[in-house]
């Protein structure tokens, strides 16, 4: 399949939404509508630590999403680049998408002088997994998170 990697647009919205509620089902959560408000608009800002969007695009439809943002790190000058989503429409999974979605973010993070680009998955995402032990590297961290 041959897709087109672009920034996302105004115009894109309903189709982003979309596509990111059926990210957040597969996880099985949801956000509020203002969270949806509140970052897609973080897209559109000057703020260089606002999320970022791709989209993949094929025969004018987009087909998958990435969300992305820089952060400063006390180990490396340069910041991190964290790849916080990645989805790919069910219609084109198998077919590259999620493979050049991450590479237009290793093309942006270098862009930006930021060599170190991560992310997480959850164990059970064995399909995904496969992809990302292709272009990436498994470490042994765990994450933990506050209780409230």
């Amino acid at each position: 399949m041959t897709v087109e990697i672009r920034t996302i647009r105004p115009a894109d919205k309903t189709r982003w939404s979309d596509l990111w509620r059926a990210y957040l089902a597969f996880y099985d959560t949801s956000r509020p509508a203002s969270v949806f408000d509140a970052t897609f608009a973080a897209f559109f800002t000057d703020d260089p630590h606002a999320p970022r969007c791709l989209v993949a695009e094929h025969d004018g439809r987009i087909v998958g999403i990435v969300h992305y943002l820089f952060h400063a790190h006390c180990w490396t000058p340069a910041g991190v680049c964290y790849l916080q989503d990645l989805f790919t429409d069910q219609t084109a999974r198998g077919q590259g998408v999620a493979r050049a979605l991450i590479g237009a973010v290793y093309a942006a993070a270098d862009a930006r002088g930021v060599p170190d680009v991560y992310w997480l998955t959850q164990d059970f995402n064995a399909t995904a997994r496969t992809l990302y032990d292709k272009v990436g590297q498994v470490t042994p961290f765990l994450k933990y998170r506050r209780v409230t």
